[in-house]
């Protein structure tokens, strides 16, 4: 899988987590969804966390996307680095751990996702 691949799973995720946690805050009601929204409904536990999970991964993002730019420029993008690999598999995983509210591994879970985006730094230094 190309470092690109990678990447746009990556983008993937984040429209999809995007997409969960709006459907979810409106109790999968697609005519609240597709209307204005002037009034959203109180936040349940589920649609709060996948929000929490969601903002993480705005943070994340922009470093991912970084590196990965900055690796293509360099010349390494025919096979994904390692390290985007397990940042991908770590923010799938990210998700429904959260959305669960499993506390540590969780944590240990995102550590891995950090893990990975510094794997993807080192060969650039």
């Amino acid at each position: 899988m190309s470092l690109t691949t990678v990447t746009l799973l990556v983008l993937l995720l984040f429209v999809v987590q995007l997409f969960l946690q709006e459907t979810v805050r409106y109790h999968f009601d697609l005519w609240r969804i597709m209307g204005n929204r002037d009034e959203r409904p109180q936040k349940t536990v589920l649609a709060a966390r996948l929000e929490r999970a969601k903002n993480n991964m705005i943070e994340a993002l922009p470093l991912f996307l970084g590196l990965a730019m900055l690796t293509l420029f360099a010349g390494g993008g025919n096979a994904a680095s390692p390290g985007a690999t397990l940042f991908l598999a770590a923010r799938i995983l990210y998700v429904p751990l959260y959305a669960a509210g499993v506390p540590v591994l969780r944590s240990l879970v995102w550590l891995a996702g950090m893990a990975g985006l510094l794997m993807m730094a080192m060969p650039l230094l």
